[in-house]
């Protein structure tokens, strides 16, 4: 697929991601995927806190950067996939490379599961610290470059919560994409 048509399959809304009805919703999780708060806390209690802490004990963790899937159980989304996104320490330590293979490594993994649609929140922009800006840069450059390899999957939902957020993601996502249409 050529670079400039993959930003068609990319958008961004406002909202709960717990409420999207896709084939999965990423889960900015913990290295024990045991449940915390944010949104890692909204998805455990919307899912049903009880069957995905038992789906996710059986996974043994997650490393940094690295991806794996569960049941979505009450959700809308039929799966989840929880990645583990960097600390910021104030970008020396690789967290730029981490967060972008959270990216890469939520999409490989829903391509390996035949999976069409994808929805992902801001990982690693709540109290892992890392600024919002370079982030959303991040994860918007490593979901486009990923997308014109892979063409199973069809669409990525960027879902942020608050308004100021998903401002300055659209300003950014108007920024990196050739001639974009938003409608």
């Amino acid at each position: 697929m050529a670079a400039a048509d993959v930003w068609s399959k990319i958008k961004i809304q406002q909202g709960d991601i717990t409420k999207l009805a896709a084939d999965a919703i990423v889960n900015a999780a913990n290295s024990r995927l045991a449940g915390g708060g944010g949104v890692d806390g909204a998805i455990h209690r919307a899912a049903g806190i009880e069957q995905l802490q038992a789906a996710c004990r059986k996974l043994g963790g997650c490393e940094t950067g690295d991806a794996k899937i569960t049941p979505g159980f009450n959700l809308p989304a039929q799966h989840i996939i929880h990645t583990v996104g960097p600390v910021f320490g104030g970008g020396q330590r690789g967290e730029a490379e981490l967060l972008a293979s959270c990216y890469r490594r939520s999409l490989e993994v829903a391509a390996e599961n035949h999976l069409k649609t994808i929805a992902f929140p801001a990982i690693s922009t709540g109290v892992y610290g890392y600024p919002f800006e370079a982030a959303t840069e991040i994860a918007l450059r490593t979901t486009a470059e990923f997308l014109v390899e892979h063409e199973l999957i069809e669409q990525v939902t960027f879902v942020f919560f608050g308004r100021v957020d998903f401002e300055s993601a659209s300003a950014i996502i108007e920024r990196l994409s050739p001639a974009r249409d938003n409608s």
